[in-house]
């Protein structure tokens, strides 16, 4: 039983040995990211998804990673990305949102270890015979940790400040959470090593303090954690059909998030890699076409008299 478990993983590792020679590549990513979670929004209350997410709320990420091609549907991706999510009540015209007057911003770093499955695959684009293009088209999915710490802008000095240690809400949460991330993808092969892709990706996570609100009021206004006065609600136009906020809203112990559900955020990235070219003799034999031919240099030799 053992000399036959030990012929199975020895064949499986010579296996994928060979098979990774030419599986393997790394680059960077850039792009856009977006949040959903408390602050700013829609005109109602809160929604699922993207439907209440802001557009002009969109910041930027950009990251490097690792991929290894396991098998011919499959394929094993570590990241490691620098995220900025941002969000403002300012933004959203939901009077009750405006009322509470609150902003964040957070600078987040994430590693992200994912599976990917090929839905589509395409060897030889454009059918020249020269394989020296494909398209490949993959769902993905796996499991994260980030750093999170949401800072917020002081009303009355326009200072940003940290807002984890002053206790908003009077709870204390962690700066690292977890993150289930899921998303599609797809990526060209140019001249046989150059990949150029796009992956839009959807980060779940198990924390509803990614922009420090989640629950109630525990103080009255100081500019931080509650910066609604009087002046300012004042200001606010009524939408038809909503009722105007007013100070007593936004009080201690009165709402000030949904605690029912955790923030997430979203990202769209263009990928760039560099794949590793094989140079065994098991690569070689069997896989050619992709590293194409070389010339043969001529080995000089001395007539021996």
């Amino acid at each position: 039983m053992r000399k036959s478990l030990f012929t199975l993983v020895f064949a499986i590792t010579v296996c994928l040995s060979g098979y990774s020679q030419y599986n393997i590549d790394y680059g960077f990513s850039v792009g856009a990211a977006n949040y959903l979670g408390d602050i700013g929004g829609g005109e109602g209350v809160g929604k699922g998804f993207v439907s209440d997410m802001k557009l002009n709320a969109t910041r930027w990420n950009l990251g490097g990673f690792f991929r290894y091609k396991i098998a011919n549907k499959f394929a094993l991706k570590a990241s490691l990305g620098y995220v900025r999510l941002t969000a403002d009540d300012a933004n959203t015209p939901n009077p009750a949102r405006r009322g509470r007057n609150l902003n964040f911003k957070n600078d987040m770093i994430e590693l992200l270890g994912t599976m990917e499955y090929y839905i589509y695959k395409a060897n030889d684009v454009g059918g020249s015979g020269r394989y020296n293009t494909d398209f490949n088209l993959y769902l993905f999915g796996g499991i994260g940790a980030f750093y999170s710490n949401p800072k917020g802008q002081n009303s009355i000095t326009g200072e940003w400040v940290s807002l984890k240690p002053l206790a908003t809400e009077g709870a204390s949460y962690s700066s690292i959470n977890l993150a289930v991330p899921v998303g599609i993808g797809f990526y060209y092969t140019l001249q046989r090593k150059y990949r150029l892709g796009l992956e839009l990706g959807w980060r779940h996570t198990f924390t509803d303090y990614i922009d420090d609100v989640s629950g109630e009021y525990i103080s009255d206004f100081d500019g931080i954690s509650n910066k609604s006065d009087e002046d300012f609600i004042n200001s606010i136009t009524p939408i038809d059909g909503q009722n105007q906020p007013t100070v007593d809203t936004y009080g201690p112990g009165k709402k000030r998030g949904n605690p029912d559900n955790n923030d997430s955020y979203m990202t769209a990235t263009v990928n760039f890699s560099w794949a590793i070219r094989g140079k065994s003799k098991f690569y070689k034999s069997r896989h050619s076409w992709v590293l194409g031919k070389k010339k043969r240099r001529r080995r000089k030799s001395r007539a021996k008299f």
